[in-house]
């Protein structure tokens, strides 16, 4: 396995910039999430470092070499597709051996590591099926067997899940998750879906519109989002943004909301003008005796807990509290926030104002 280092990775398709002078590390063996809506550059980035696409500048290391204009043969990496790529004239155990005999491996050596790969994988049972009348599922499964028979220097997989229906995809995800663990794998994985990142992932990177937006660990994501679209892309619901005409300045701790003083963490630098409060749902409170209100105008019961919808004068927002807590539609409810649970945005750019101590969770994760 091998640590990948991007630098300043770019490309263009004619005058369209699909990805803007990108860089990052894969640390050796971690599993790394390439995450961002339709478009915004991740699956590019993906093929660009597997080979299928060459980079129009910056470079690409895999192992501590540049293999950024070498073929993808030449790169010792493994690629899984979304939609299987499976030879459906062959078995199962032809399918998961093709890339050993291709090689001109012996045949006793073939078996070998087919039989330990189809262990490791727990497919033992299906290796003589014809691949046409497996499941989803068990085509997957031979899908990752093909990639990891050949004990390659990374993993790239492009939404390998995307073709299974919700309840197994959450099922194999965690499978995945724990096979990487076993092998100690190398792994770069594309997704549109944010739990699916949040659940699988050791690092995330969040990509829109081929830039990347922010770059580090699932928590650090998600409790320090760098940007407005982070914060509304991770997160379900997403974070609400209450917006007010205000002024903060260097490492000031505090803003005036509708009349009343909130605590925020401290800004690295001053701004006046149009400002977003972030606030997670589950980190709305209600209480009795607060100046700052709202009126709820819907409640979605979730069994053990319950979306609230409030309208505020700062806008609507959304909260996430236990089904046994009260509230009734055109009710009028007291807010109050936890001061480490906030985010300020500069509206106009959508940067989070953050302290100092909190940039480097926001940069390098």
């Amino acid at each position: 396995m091998a640590q990948i280092r991007i630098e300043n990775v770019r490309k263009e398709f004619g005058a369209f910039t699909a990805v803007q002078s990108s860089s990052f590390t894969v640390e050796d063996g971690e599993f790394f999430m390439l995450l961002g809506p339709s478009g915004c550059g991740k699956t590019t980035t993906l093929r660009m470092m597997a080979g299928l696409e060459l980079p129009t500048s910056g470079q690409i290391y895999i192992g501590g070499e540049e293999v950024g204009m070498k073929r993808a043969r030449e790169r010792d990496i493994a690629f899984v597709f979304q939609m299987f790529a499976l030879y459906p004239h062959m078995n199962v155990r032809k399918n998961i051996s093709y890339p050993l005999v291709s090689q001109g491996m012996k045949k006793a050596d073939v078996a070998a590591r087919v039989a330990e790969v189809a262990r490791i994988l727990r497919i033992e049972g299906i290796l003589d099926k014809p691949v046409g009348g497996l499941s989803g599922g068990d085509r997957q499964r031979v899908a990752l067997g093909r990639a990891i028979v050949r004990n390659p220097k990374a993993f790239f997989m492009d939404e390998p899940l995307g073709a299974l229906d919700a309840e197994f995809r959450e099922h194999m995800a965690g499978e995945l998750r724990a096979l990487h663990d076993r092998m100690g794998a190398t792994t770069v994985y594309v997704t549109h879906d944010q739990l699916e990142a949040m659940q699988m992932g050791d690092k995330i990177v969040v990509m829109n519109h081929g830039v990347i937006e922010q770059f580090g660990r699932p928590q650090q994501i998600y409790d320090w989002p760098a940007t407005k679209f982070v914060a509304k892309f991770i997160g379900s619901p997403s974070m609400n943004f209450l917006e007010f005409e205000g002024m903060i300045g260097v490492g000031g701790d505090s803003i005036d909301l509708g009349g009343k003083k909130v605590a925020v963490p401290a800004s690295r630098e001053g701004r006046a003008g149009t400002l977003s409060l972030g606030v997670r749902p589950e980190h709305v409170r209600f209480v009795d005796d607060s100046s700052y209100r709202g009126r709820v105008i819907a409640v979605e019961y979730l069994g053990t807990t319950q979306i609230v919808t409030i309208e505020t004068p700062n806008g609507e927002i959304k909260a996430r509290t236990p089904s046994s807590q009260a509230a009734r539609t055109d009710e009028l409810l007291g807010l109050d926030f936890n001061a480490r649970t906030l985010t300020l945005f500069n509206a106009e750019t959508g940067r989070a104002l953050v302290s100092e101590a909190n940039e480097g969770v926001l940069r390098r994760g």
